[in-house]
């Protein structure tokens, strides 16, 4: 079975966010670790753990959109891709940022392309046909009953 790059990068990014906390945990309990709690080298270290999870939780929500949303066509894979490069970027900017602070303009990546994702899917939601009815085409479960009402 072919796994959807959104709904794989997303338990991916969630499991990288559990294995940094970890490593970062290890050493958290050190006062002056990294600078300090509140030093700008541990800020960043911990933006781009907290983004695993966040940008995780983006993807998944993003393909269950997909899915529920049947969305399909070039701006559909714009917006796939797009939430996929600002996931990846995010993390490795953090990591930059931390190593070198004047190079914030690469923040510019991860929020562009995340930026370019929402507001894609957000024109699919809003483009959406209204002529058939929307189906479960997910497997959320067998004998899941179709809802009648629709979704926001």
């Amino acid at each position: 079975m072919k796994c959807n790059p959104n709904l794989f990068l997303a338990w991916l990014w969630i499991l990288l966010g559990f294995v940094t906390g970890m490593v970062l945990g290890m050493f958290f309990h050190g006062e002056h670790w990294l600078g300090g709690y509140g030093s700008y080298q541990r800020r960043m270290y911990r933006l781009g753990h907290i983004s695993f999870f966040g940008l995780g939780a983006v993807n998944l929500l993003f393909w269950l959109t997909a899915r529920i949303c049947s969305m399909t066509g070039p701006f559909a894979g714009a917006a796939s891709w797009a939430f996929i490069v600002g996931a990846i970027t995010m993390p490795l900017c953090c990591v930059v940022m931390a190593r070198y602070p004047k190079a914030h303009l690469i923040f510019a990546v991860p929020v562009v392309s995340l930026i370019l994702g929402g507001a894609l899917t957000l024109a699919l939601v809003l483009h959406e046909p209204q002529s058939a009815p929307a189906t479960n085409t997910g497997g959320l479960a067998a004998n899941q009953q179709q809802s009648t009402t629709n979704f926001p």
